[in-house]
């Protein structure tokens, strides 16, 4: 009986260290982004676009998902302009890229469930904006192939990063 309750002690005792780190490692929101980090964030990604010939739409926005700045390239697709600002928004609202959303889904079965979620976007080209260890924002990129999308996307957030 006593090595059955210490079992149980321990068990609970990993539990609740467990909860504790995996609290910790969900980022916090900090301060919205402001404009001049939003010109920043858009400048990278388009140096990175134009240096891959790639015409994309480039949206920013602040921790609540509401539009902070938007540019869209000449010859990028009608469509990016709202896919944008869909993957920004997520990754924002969500604190996570929208890769992570993409990766689940394909392994299917439970990944499955975050179709459900509201404003959620599964398509990679959505990085919230980190500044210090919080969010201020997201950045999404439409218009070439969500890979690529991604890589417009880390450009600007590691701009924004940077200071």
């Amino acid at each position: 009986m006593q090595i059955t309750s210490r079992f149980a002690l321990f068990a609970a005792a990993s539990l609740v260290l467990a909860a504790g780190s995996a609290l910790a490692q969900v980022p916090v929101y900090g301060a919205n982004v402001n404009l001049d980090q939003a010109r920043k964030a858009i400048a990278a990604g388009q140096a990175e676009a134009r240096k891959n010939n790639w015409p994309v739409a480039i949206a920013i926005v602040d921790n609540a998902g509401h539009l902070v700045a938007f540019e869209k390239m000449d010859n990028t697709q009608t469509a990016s302009v709202e896919v944008a600002q869909d993957k920004a928004v997520s990754a924002a609202i969500y604190r996570r890229s929208t890769k992570v959303v993409q990766d689940g889904l394909a392994g299917g079965g439970a990944g499955l469930r975050l179709l459900a979620l509201r404003g959620m976007s599964p398509v990679e080209g959505g990085t919230p904006l980190v500044v210090d260890g919080k969010i201020i924002g997201g950045i999404g990129v439409s218009g070439v192939n969500s890979d690529q999308d991604g890589v417009v996307a880390k450009a600007g957030a590691d701009a924004v990063a940077a200071k």
